[in-house]
């Protein structure tokens, strides 16, 4: 959905330029939106599927201009464009499947080229599953299909493309690549990793180089010593078979100091949301979240895995950090999409499928009947994984300028947020005495001077409990914000605990004793998915002390806000179709960002 207003003053206010591509550089920072997910044809499963995009037509895309889908249908933004982007293709084969096609190649004459180069969907599997089988079963590649010398050429292609869309102030594009690891029995251990300049390794880093993320961990130490600034994301953690947030080593060893430290130098950020599910929490480790089962990814809905999960890592960090002096999980928050059509996959009324031919079309994405009708049969059809993606997400950071640097130094001190897709912006600042800063018109300058910023830590003064400030804005192009909420995760006693409050109602409302703000009367017309207009905030202003602070008592909180409800994807396929949408998935959803935490430490 595109509501299209003017809240400029707000968006001015909150410190961010109109349309948020100025070049100058902010005092006290502006917001810029970004993807640091995407995928084209030099990744193999891409590629297997149809997607010819290459990282030049990902960079244009995400500007603002229209590629082509795999099915030959054109993609554009329908909202602005983004301000920064990192094409993150899979090490693993980067850059060696469009050689199968390649008759002057050596690989087009292996006997596995016949194999992977299909066309019909069974095809097509059959290919992707024989190539992707040895990556959980064996951690090695196809035979014959592996040569450096292809890898490290890909990879500098891919260099390449990052430079020649860099705009400096205007758009910027980050150099990464994504690694990975999804050995038998540790599910999903993939990250993301991004350099800091145009300065980046020589080669890039794979599973077939070592399954095990420390060892990531370890060569990215070695590029650091020379000179050569990197870090790593974790992604879809909710993939994870419960490994990523593990209170053991790899190889099942309690973690100790050292490996703490090593993790949190390497991994500042965790990717919260994607088309392949949220991974905040769900509603069996969260059961008094009324919010917790948002976009989840089919069988997460009830998987009590809390080390798959963001908000249950956190805790585990508190209390790694009781037994060890160090938090390995102190987690800066982003989204992106990990889109495999070389264009990003945000926009909830725009939804283009997450993998080429795979889902390509409504029918096979599930949000219209199947073979041409236009309702739904009796029989339950039951659901496939490409019916529960979402179009999500993006990340936000609060960075001086657009500029490589700039926005690696955000991301590296965790001054970061993530939404679902919409261009929502949060501030949130932590301290003592700053509540009394919510109504000045220099509130953000002096809540830097006097307090920290998301992805910073507090510490105990006197015997008070700190002070949160909250600042929300809408995006303009989407619809009005409901309610800002704070999430609070401590430790007590050995154990960990967690609580949302809701902190800030919009339409005048307030939250009653149990922290939650009334019912706004917010409504979705599902027959042509307008909104009503007559409940909502462009923004919400919130200064928050905790009611149940305990000084010694370590925590974090991070800010949640909510959108009035809007149209899922599907129902918006199935509008454009003319058709009955499918009953069993959800008619409409609530849009959201999070913050990254603030800490709070006892002295």
């Amino acid at each position: 959905m595109r509501i299209r207003s003017s809240i400029v003053l707000g968006l001015l206010l909150a410190g961010a330029p109109c349309g948020s591509r100025a070049s100058e550089r902010a005092a006290f920072k502006n917001a810029y939106f970004g993807d640091l997910h995407v995928h084209t044809a030099m990744s193999f499963d891409a590629f297997i599927w149809h997607v010819r995009g290459t990282p030049d037509d990902a960079y244009r895309f995400a500007k603002g201009e229209a590629v082509r889908h795999a099915s030959g249908e054109v993609m554009r933004l329908s909202g602005p464009p983004l301000d920064f982007l990192a094409v993150t293709d899979h090490a693993e084969y980067l850059g060696v499947m469009d050689k199968l096609t390649d008759p002057d190649h050596p690989f087009s004459k292996l006997p596995s080229a016949r194999r992977l180069i299909k066309d019909s969907r069974e095809g097509i599997q059959a290919a992707f599953d024989l190539v992707a089988g040895p990556f959980v079963a064996e951690s090695r590649p196809v035979e014959g299909l592996w040569d450096h010398g292809v890898i490290r050429q890909s990879w500098q292609e891919a260099q390449a493309a990052a430079d020649r869309h860099y705009e400096p102030g205007v758009f910027t594009t980050i150099k990464g690549f994504e690694y990975t690891s999804s050995p038998t029995g540790h599910g999903n251990l993939h990250r993301n990793v991004f350099f800091r300049t145009g300065k980046a390794s020589d080669t890039v880093f794979s599973l077939f180089d070592s399954p095990n993320p420390e060892d990531l961990w370890r060569w990215l130490d070695e590029q650091r010593s020379r000179g050569i600034e990197v870090l790593a994301v974790p992604h879809n953690p909710n993939w994870s078979r419960n490994s990523m947030f593990a209170r053991v080593t790899y190889s099942g060893e309690p973690v100790d100091a050292e490996w703490a430290e090593r993790r949190v130098r390497n991994e500042p950020l965790v990717e919260i949301t994607q088309i392949k599910g949220t991974s905040e929490t769900n509603p069996a480790l969260s059961p008094n979240d009324e919010w917790a089962d948002f976009a989840l990814y089919l069988g997460d809905r009830n998987d009590p895995a809390p080390a798959s999960y963001v908000r249950s890592a956190l805790l585990t960090g508190l209390s790694l950090a009781d037994e060890l002096g160090i938090n390995p999980y102190r987690l800066g928050i982003i989204g992106s999409t990990d889109a495999h059509n070389a264009a990003s996959t945000f926009e909830e009324d725009a939804l283009f499928g997450f993998l080429g031919l795979k889902d390509g079309t409504a029918e096979l994405r599930q949000s219209v009947p199947p073979d041409g009708a236009s309702v739904w049969p009796e029989e339950t059809i039951p659901l496939t994984t490409s019916a529960t993606v979402g179009a999500s997400g993006l990340a936000g950071v609060w960075a001086e300028e657009n500029t490589r640097e700039a926005i690696f130094d955000a991301l590296a001190r965790r001054e970061t947020f993530a939404t679902s897709g919409p261009h929502i912006r949060v501030r949130f600042f932590g301290g003592y005495g700053v509540a009394s800063l919510i109504s000045r018109p220099d509130f953000v300058e002096q809540a830097y001077r006097k307090g920290v910023p998301m992805g910073g830590e507090l510490k105990s003064e006197r015997r008070q409990a700190p002070e949160f400030l909250v600042w929300a804005v809408r995006d303009p192009n989407s619809t009005w914000l409901q309610r800002v909420q704070i999430v609070k995760g401590w430790l007590s006693d050995g154990k960990t605990h967690e609580r949302v409050y809701d902190v800030g109602c919009s339409d005048g409302l307030q939250p009653g004793e149990t922290h939650r703000c009334p019912d706004n009367g917010a409504q979705v017309d599902l027959r042509d998915c307008s909104v009503s207009r007559h409940s909502g905030a462009s923004e919400l202003r919130v200064a928050w002390r905790d009611p149940d602070f305990e000084r010694r008592q370590p925590a974090f909180y991070y800010v949640r806000v909510l959108e009035n409800p809007t149209c899922r994807w599907s129902t918006w396929d199935s509008l454009r179709a003319g058709v009955e949408r499918n009953p069993q998935l959800p008619a409409t959803i609530q849009e959201r960002a999070w913050s990254s935490p603030i800490w709070y430490s006892p002295r």
